[in-house]
């Protein structure tokens, strides 16, 4: 197997990965398994949990997230495949609108995603907490 690319299938979901969360949460839920766990290591340094247990949960930290970021999209993306077919990493650059207040937002991202079955059962999104608005700070807390 070529190893300088994602197998197919992770590729495929890594596409559609970037393509719905901003997009269309619930198509992008279907990506998950029911049992994913997602992880943001760096999200308790702004008072948030760094970690999601279930479609649910992610379904509740998702929708009302995914409302707020509007024309969220991705450009210079950058793949890592692994000797795990079914495991990738990615750098994106992310840039959105946050509402309330149309704050400009900028941000990159590395992304880990591993898949069992073809869909996510493990991801990890890793992103500077410096990068994140005071103004959407306090309202998520």
């Amino acid at each position: 197997m070529d190893r300088t690319a994602p197998s197919p299938d992770l590729a495929r979901v890594m596409d559609a990965h970037l393509a719905l969360i901003g997009t269309d949460v619930e198509r992008w839920l279907s990506l998950f398994a029911d049992d994913a766990v997602v992880e943001f290591p760096y999200a308790p340094s702004l008072g948030a949990s760094s970690r999601l247990e279930g479609i649910e949960a992610l379904r509740g930290y998702f929708v009302p997230i995914t409302k707020r970021f509007q024309g969220l999209a991705f450009t210079d993306v950058r793949r890592y495949p692994t000797t795990d077919p079914d495991v990738a990493w990615m750098e994106v650059h992310g840039t959105a609108t946050l509402l309330p207040g149309h704050v400009h937002y900028e941000q990159d991202y590395v992304m880990r995603l591993h898949l069992r079955e073809g869909r996510i059962v493990r991801y990890a999104e890793y992103w500077n907490p410096m990068a994140v608005p005071a103004s959407f700070v306090k309202e998520q807390a």
